[in-house]
């Protein structure tokens, strides 16, 4: 019945095949011969691998292989330079290719829902103008920070996998409207994903995270969802007054960094001669309350936010933890009523 299809197609030179649910264990070898083909569709069959003869569908913008039983993305692929939408979703992929990205710069939505998927290639960098990527219901441990250079990027589906934590750099997507992580591991966000300002769906629901960063309530999220999460209440634990006792790194670190704030300081212009130095400042904070730069954490407090009124939720949570980051016990004993300690760094 597929070659009957097939050949039909190829009499009348059609754009768009339909070959769903026709317990295909092979693809028809003569879909070479289909070069105006754009729309492909075999979900929902028994295929483990593509025949080398799809490498001449030049034309195919869309192509859905879902519900079938690969093991890996199909390296095929990279020769389907015009494919704009891929479903893999439902099938048994463990792997991808790092090659397979090099023909798909054309990509803007990969569905890859519902595999058995671990890591990513770094080389999926390349996929330069996707705009949707969906890995939900994966093995996923960790995501690689070249997935942060996608500045096309404007859906990220994560969720349903065993990641503990996401990169820093995903404040690097300056495009991404909707980020859904729920069901994951989470510990904590990133303060990276304060700088996604155009970030409008936040979906952390079920995971272990007790505060949000700093700046969280800085950008216009219009929808917001964390339940099933361990946020801190009220009562968290109090802060120990102790001596202050900084390391000599941390001393020598807060010594330079208050001279390079000052831009005439002779320290901040040596500095630039130094970039092992420059990379280890690099990592600095800022204390939420004096305003000055220090290395290491010393202090980890929590501010209770109220939920904007027009933000969504999915729970009736009305006030949202953020992690406050203080430099001394000088400024915690000075921090204002609605600041409470949880951590000694």
């Amino acid at each position: 019945m597929a070659d009957v299809l097939v050949l039909r197609a190829i009499r009348g030179n059609a754009r768009t095949l339909n070959l769903n649910s026709k317990r295909l264990q092979q693809a028809p070898r003569a879909l070479g011969s289909l070069s105006q083909l754009t729309n492909l569709q075999m979900k929902n069959n028994l295929l483990c691998q593509l025949p080398p003869e799809v490498a001449a569908l030049s034309n195919l913008t869309v192509l859905n292989l879902g519900n079938n039983i690969f093991e890996q993305v199909p390296p095929e692929l990279k020769y389907l330079h015009s494919l704009q939408t891929l479903h893999l979703f439902r099938n048994k992929i463990t792997g991808i290719p790092p090659d397979v990205f090099d023909g798909l710069e054309n990509l803007l939505f990969v569905n890859l829902n519902n595999n058995q998927l671990e890591h990513l290639p770094p080389e999926i960098h390349k996929l330069q103008r996707l705009e949707k990527l969906s890995i939900n219901h994966n093995l996923l441990k960790d995501i690689p920070k070249e997935l942060c250079v996608l500045q096309n990027l404007q859906e990220l589906h994560l969720g349903n996998n065993q990641l503990e934590t996401l990169p820093e750099q995903i404040g690097y997507l300056t495009n991404l409207k909707e980020l859904h992580v729920y069901r994951n591991n989470l510990i904590g966000l990133p303060e990276g994903i304060c700088r996604l300002r155009k970030l409008r769906i936040l979906d952390v629901a079920a995971n272990q995270i007790q505060s949000f960063p700093s700046r969280m309530n800085e950008f216009p999220l219009q929808e917001l969802y964390c339940e099933e999460n361990p946020l801190l209440k009220r009562e968290p634990v109090t802060a120990i007054q102790d001596e202050e006792i900084l390391s000599l790194k941390e001393m020598t670190a807060r010594f330079i960094l208050s001279h390079v704030q000052d831009r005439d300081s002779m320290i901040r212009e040596q500095i630039q001669h130094y970039p092992e130095t420059k990379k280890i400042l690099s990592s600095r904070n800022i204390c939420d309350l004096c305003g000055k730069w220090f290395l290491d954490m010393w202090l980890e407090c929590v501010k209770f936010v109220g939920i904007k009124k027009k933000m969504k939720t999915s729970s009736n949570i009305q006030l949202l933890p953020v992690k406050i980051l203080i430099c001394s016990y000088r400024c915690f004993n000075q921090r204002q009523s609605d600041m409470y300690g949880v951590a000694v760094q």
